[in-house]
């Protein structure tokens, strides 16, 4: 780095002391900074995300496709909905009412428990099936928790589908819309 270097004129009367530049040589600071920048970039492309897998079930054709009726005492059915709530129900679709849609919670006491419970009872415990229908409103935090009490409570027969319009009405009802 070059610098200017001053010199006195030697007419002075006293000798002082000379003092030493203080400028602060930047080069090597400047290569440790690419040197730094070049190793987190190629350290960052070698990072892969963490994914969770999702098995989807086989394409099966419609002709050929067996019938998929599930039975009510080996299935429970639970609807998500907005502002955290959850409900449950374990009838047939043209017997729901309000007094069948029960209120839970996400806690051990709440859903886990409800579905360990239905599970033991279950007919056929190896076909117990659980039925997950959100509402359009839920939020997918809601959702992966579900999925993640389907973990928790070893439940592998499990299903995500769309909430049908008798199964609306009767949220609307219970919730006062």
């Amino acid at each position: 780095m070059a610098q200017i270097q001053t010199q006195d004129g030697g007419g002075g009367k006293k000798v002082r002391s000379k003092k030493n530049s203080t400028a602060v040589d930047m080069a090597p600071l400047v290569d440790l900074g690419f040197l730094l920048i070049t190793f987190f970039m190629f350290a960052a492309t070698s990072i892969k995300p963490n994914v969770m897998n999702l098995n989807m079930p086989p394409k099966i054709p419609t002709d050929v496709a067996p019938p998929t009726e599930v039975k009510i005492q080996n299935s429970i059915t639970v609807l998500i909905a907005k502002d955290n709530k959850l409900f449950w129900y374990q009838e047939e679709a043209g017997k729901l009412n309000t007094e069948n849609l029960n209120e839970t919670d996400y806690s051990a006491e709440g859903i886990r428990k409800i579905i360990t419970k239905a599970a033991a009872g279950a007919i056929d415990k190896e076909k117990f099936t659980v039925i997950i229908k959100p509402m359009d409103d839920a939020s997918y935090d809601n959702l992966v928790n579900v999925l993640d009490e389907m973990e928790i409570t070893k439940s592998t027969r499990y299903g995500i589908v769309k909430v049908t319009p008798e199964e609306q009405k009767v949220y609307d009802e219970k919730v006062g819309k």
